[in-house]
């Protein structure tokens, strides 16, 4: 398996293949079928989420013979190549100045070379200087009818008001856990991985709703494969050793933490934290994990008929209680000059507030 260019590998080139935006490709889609495509976009969201690659299909998909990223007409495949004059992409990290703009703004009134029209992609466009954003807006106020701009950023409150007013602006979503899931596991088994279902929990649950970063975390699981069976020729990613290499606490500590809260142990609680420091596990992954698992008993218990108690004789009401606390810890600084003491803290008033 190719880890480092998996995320590349895998990257969609139609709008029927991207993941966890839909109400975004619907939107782009009926905007090609109605021939209303904008002249100006503004793509925000987290990183990994599909801006850039969303914009390189909707640049195909506005010059496409059949107006839908075919990938099969000229236009497409030439889009897709990377070698045309028609599709231009900038990153205003490195291009961030006022000469860079003017000069897309000059050569943006020229008509497109072959396609219908002329596409200008600007990634982390928050960076550009107030002097370039002034430059931008010149343009983005009497755009030339041939010119399509796509801007991405992961911070859309530095972009200048007078800028995102020109734009129609679309919001990217994390993606959410159990589509990550099934992505990471189908996308596992396509490179010949078998990938366990406790696995694929774990790399959602690191990507933190970054399909790119999932992507990425999969490739580096690969150096873990083991040899498969005969039968499936595939070879298996197993969960355990996935916690080792990211440094995540086993589930068996984990269990016992949540056994050892359910029945007021304060003592075998901190034990379970002192157990995981000594493997070297850092205390907020143990925090973010025991969160997790929190979080779908909590789920668990609202969704079944006794709302009283569970099989871990917690009632909903506790198990909200208990996040709360949980979630606070988490949202502090967590500094101290004792790495666990902040959780230790959480966990005794978390077993106090039970008693």
């Amino acid at each position: 398996m190719d880890t480092q260019v998996l995320y590349r590998k895998y990257r969609p080139k139609s709008f029927s293949e991207v993941v966890g935006q839909d109400y975004i490709v619907r939107i782009l889609s009926n905007a090609l079928k109605q021939n209303r495509v904008a002249h100006a976009y503004l793509f925000s969201g987290p990183r990994g989420t599909g801006k850039t690659s969303v914009a390189r299909i909707l640049a195909r998909a506005a010059n496409c013979a059949k107006n839908s990223s075919c990938n099969q007409c000229d236009i497409c495949k030439e889009f897709l190549s990377g070698y045309t004059l028609d599709l231009v992409e900038i990153d205003a990290a490195s291009n961030r100045g006022i000469d860079e703009i003017r000069a897309l703004r000059d050569a943006a009134h020229f008509l497109p070379a072959r396609a219908r029209y002329k596409v200008y992609i600007i990634d982390e466009v928050h960076m550009l200087t107030k002097e370039a954003f002034n430059a931008l807006l010149k343009i983005l106020e009497e755009p030339p009818g041939h010119i399509i701009f796509i801007l991405a950023t992961t911070e859309p409150e530095k972009v200048p008001e007078t800028i995102s007013s020109r734009t129609q602006h679309l919001r990217f979503r994390l993606i959410d856990h159990d589509t990550l899931v099934k992505t990471l596991t189908s996308t596992a088994a396509k490179e010949g991985l078998e990938l366990e279902s406790e696995g694929a929990q774990i790399l959602a649950l690191f990507s933190e709703g970054s399909l790119r970063d999932a992507f990425n975390l999969l490739g580096q699981a690969g150096v873990l494969q083991r040899a498969g069976d005969k039968q499936s020729g595939r070879k298996k990613i197993v969960a355990s050793e996935l916690r080792d290499f990211f440094g995540a606490p086993s589930q068996e500590l984990i269990s016992q933490m949540i056994d050892a809260i359910a029945e007021r142990r304060a003592g075998h609680a901190l034990d379970c934290i002192s157990q995981s420091t000594k493997d070297g596990v850092d205390p907020r992954l143990f925090l973010k994990i025991l969160i997790n698992d929190f979080r779908h008993l909590f789920l668990d218990t609202l969704k079944s008929e006794n709302l009283e108690k569970n099989d871990k004789k917690f009632s909903a009401q506790e198990l909200e209680n208990i996040l709360r606390i949980l979630l606070e810890t988490a949202t502090s600084r967590f500094y101290s000059p004792y790495r666990e003491l902040p959780l230790e803290l959480a966990i005794s008033k978390v077993i106090n507030q039970l008693k």
